[in-house]
């Protein structure tokens, strides 16, 4: 039980925290983007801790067990997005707006900002839906208690924190997390090599085509889990939202540069522990190989900072993918729409409202998906195939029109839900097709038409 008790020790002076930051919470700009001052330090750990969440720490980790260092592959596509990010950062904090679909407006017209927003709810709360999912096991784990049980208790937890947080607390604690990330990773390493007998040892013991370039995998497939996670990342909304928030521009592109790194060194550090881990233990689920490695292999000490570290980084991305669509809805919708002029007060308590709604939209969608993984590739790819293209023509390509970026959107996320619902055809992943019509909108449509007036293209 002392696992137990550690990770509610952390959650509460995590509630702590949010408590004392929710009190200055005045205004849109706090509760959204953090009064837009963060540093670059503390939007680094807000970034790291908002993209390494359960998607690396249970589904990259798990697919790890199955495949070894091939599952680099999921994570590659992120590292080659971060590049192309370095030179967006700035450019996104010089908008000083406060969404993507801000930015699909701005670019296109009020369709596309629909759209986005759209394609943004879905996917987001499908992401939120397993960072609850991950949260159950490790309860699972510690306690015993049914995951359907620790679910429920996760769910309460990230609705609660978020809905009393915002972005002004959120980003301050990420930046907590993120150490403990760290920290308890790299701690944990030398003790699993250890019981494994060392690197040779792990090699030894796991066949040779896990430590191969693509192992068992074909390209078509590493590019298949490779691709929607880049697409993700470029037009991610928590994302831009953080740039958002940077204090100036020179903070958002700095962030960038300290965001590579720490990606790079964290995931490729979780993929060998799993590996490692499925040296250790063979006949275990393999999305749970990261909490049962630090549950049975290490020293109580080292486990109990591991598994916090692990409910650190599902509490981060759980509340900033909750936060970004219930910003969507109140500033995309609400505010553009219905009520331009809505005081400051009622902004920030109808957007806690809406982080209510989203929690338990996300808590619906558990039960339709049985692996972490499996749900992390199709949110990835609704939202990358539905808003990436449009986003990324919007800074670089001055000839995209708007039917060009609302035809994109509507591809994007229409083929990707029929996609899912075929059950995958020939095996194909969804990601080609979906990404396909997207890009064949925006390029078709947009040399078709002629571009009006408002839009003589100037990239953003």
């Amino acid at each position: 039980m002392i696992y137990f008790w550690v990770i509610i020790i952390y959650l509460i002076i995590l509630i702590g925290v949010g408590a004392y930051r929710s009190r200055l919470i005045r205004t849109q700009d706090d509760f959204m983007v953090a009064g837009r001052n963060l540093s670059a330090k503390v939007l680094i750990g807000t970034l790291l801790a908002t993209w390494i969440g359960s998607g690396s720490i249970i589904g990259g980790a798990g697919l790890a067990y199955e495949r070894g260092l091939p599952a680099l592959w999921f994570d590659a596509g992120v590292w080659a997005a971060l590049i192309v990010l370095y030179f967006v950062a700035a450019r996104a904090r010089r908008l000083a707006q406060y969404t993507v679909p801000d930015i699909l407006e701005i670019r296109y017209n009020k369709y596309a900002r629909l759209l986005g927003t759209l394609v943004t709810i879905i996917a987001y709360t499908a992401i939120v839906s397993y960072q609850f999912r991950a949260g159950g096991l490790v309860l699972n784990l510690v306690t015993g208690i049914p995951v359907g049980q620790g679910i429920i208790i996760t769910a309460l937890f990230v609705i609660g924190y978020t809905v009393l947080a915002g972005m002004i607390s959120v980003a301050y604690t990420d930046v907590v997390n993120g150490a403990i990330m760290v920290i308890g990773l790299f701690i944990s390493l030398p003790f699993l090599l250890e019981q494994a007998g060392g690197w040779s040892g792990v090699v030894g013991t796991l066949p040779a085509v896990r430590f191969q370039m693509l192992g068992d995998l074909t390209l078509f497939q590493a590019l298949g889990y490779s691709i929607p996670t880049m697409l993700l990342l470029l037009g991610e909304s928590g994302m831009y939202q953080r740039f958002f928030s940077a204090r100036d521009e020179r903070t958002a592109r700095r962030s960038v540069v300290g965001w590579i790194i720490g990606t790079i060194i964290i995931e490729t550090l979780i993929v060998i522990l799993a590996v490692i881990g499925s040296s250790l233990f063979m006949d275990i689920d393999p999305e749970m190989v990261i909490l049962h490695s630090v549950r049975h292999a290490l020293p109580v000490a080292i486990g109990c900072l591991c598994l916090s570290a692990i409910v650190a980084v599902i509490v981060s991305t759980a509340d900033s993918f909750l936060l970004v669509p219930a910003t969507n809805i109140m500033r995309d919708i609400y505010q553009r729409f219905i009520d331009p002029y809505l005081p400051q007060k009622k902004m920030v308590l109808y957007s806690r409202i809406t982080v209510v709604f989203l929690g338990f939209l996300a808590f619906i969608q558990v039960q339709f998906f049985e692996r972490v993984l499996e749900m992390a590739i199709y949110a990835y790819t609704m939202y990358g195939a539905g808003i990436t293209p449009a986003v990324m023509a919007a800074f670089f390509w001055k000839r995209a029109t708007a039917g060009g970026g609302v035809g994109s959107i509507a591809a994007g996320m229409t083929i990707t839900i029929i996609w899912e619902i075929l059950g995958r055809p020939w095996a194909v992943p969804t990601v080609y097709p979906a990404l396909g019509l997207s890009l064949a909108a925006l390029v078709g449509i947009s040399l078709m038409s002629s571009p009006s007036d408002s839009e003589k293209q100037k990239a953003l």
